[in-house]
């Protein structure tokens, strides 16, 4: 069989391409090339009548999804005969959330005759079994947020609007968007910065009330309490019913730095779920950082 990948942006397609014995055909999504991997076929959304064709005529049978693709418009000016009966489809996947956006893209490969395989079929060791990865555990108030964070994932899964949420104590503190998990830890960071710095910026007319606050804080310190921009975790789990054979989460070594600028303790992640780039980096990172690592099972 001849498996072809279909690539958008990352490292995860050179990824699992240096994984297999005999190199796939590379097709890429343009504007969206992949980090350190050359092209076979590039193609537009508005030709991807053609990209299926072309693919049967090169005896690929077998099909991966890996790589980020954000929802590029249609141009008309571009749109072959061999696309333009699936344009209501296209345009349907472009309105849709990610999630039913994929499985439009799926059915469409699917009904052409190939075999959609998942990247951690084609590469095991990115989704780990399930334990604690690095040298610092979990607390048991950890336990307590991640069984709030796999119910917020959910919910919002359920109305497909994110995979990943931050939980601190019994409070959901941000939820992923269309931007992205990297997105959602800085904007964190930030907030965690600005109010660092609030008792510096501030006006003397309100220092009094500024240190007021702290010395509440501080009797908190004192009895183990967290500072209100501390602690907490990241939790990352796929959608209720996702399909998995594309667009399973991902953390990776960059990963422990956003957790860490935006004060958490560390990252759960749910077993079978996640996958985990370079994992030896991204554990290593977690513990050169103090953070935990917990690939959860689900329901725990």
């Amino acid at each position: 069989m001849t498996l072809a990948l279909i690539c958008g942006k990352g490292r995860l397609p050179r990824i699992v391409s240096d994984a297999q014995n005999t190199r796939p055909l590379i097709a890429v999504l343009r504007g969206f090339e992949p980090d350190g991997l050359s092209a076979d076929v590039s193609f537009y959304l508005e030709i991807l009548g053609t990209l299926l064709n072309d693919l049967k005529d090169m005896g690929v049978t077998q099909i991966c999804l890996c790589g980020a693709i954000r929802r590029p418009p249609i141009d008309p000016g571009r749109l072959d005969a061999a696309t333009a009966p699936l344009l209501p489809r296209l345009q349907q996947a472009l309105t849709s959330g990610d999630d039913g956006a994929l499985r439009i893209v799926m059915a469409l490969f699917d009904q052409s005759g190939f075999d959609i395989v998942s990247v951690h079929e084609l590469v095991p060791d990115l989704v780990p079994k399930a334990g604690v990865l690095t040298l610092k555990t979990y607390a048991p108030q950890n336990a307590t947020e991640a069984r709030l964070g796999e119910r917020t994932v959910a919910a919002m899964g359920a109305r497909d609007a994110g995979q990943a949420c931050v939980v601190r104590g019994d409070t959901v503190i941000a939820r992923e968007d269309a931007a992205g998990t990297d997105a959602l830890l800085s904007r964190l960071a930030r907030d965690r910065s600005a109010r660092s710095g609030d008792i510096f910026t501030a006006p003397l007319s309100t220092a009094g009330d500024m240190f007021g606050g702290l010395l509440d804080d501080a009797s908190d310190w004192l009895t183990g309490g967290a500072s209100p921009t501390e602690g907490g975790i990241l939790f990352k789990a796929p959608k209720p019913g996702q399909d998995r054979r594309a667009d399973l989460p991902v953390i990776g070594p960059s990963t422990p730095d956003g957790v860490a600028a935006a004060g958490l303790h560390g990252i759960v992640i749910e077993e079978g779920g996640v996958m985990v780039l370079d994992r030896a980096k991204t554990v290593a990172r977690c513990d050169a950082l103090g953070l935990f690592l917990w690939v959860r099972e689900k329901g725990l």
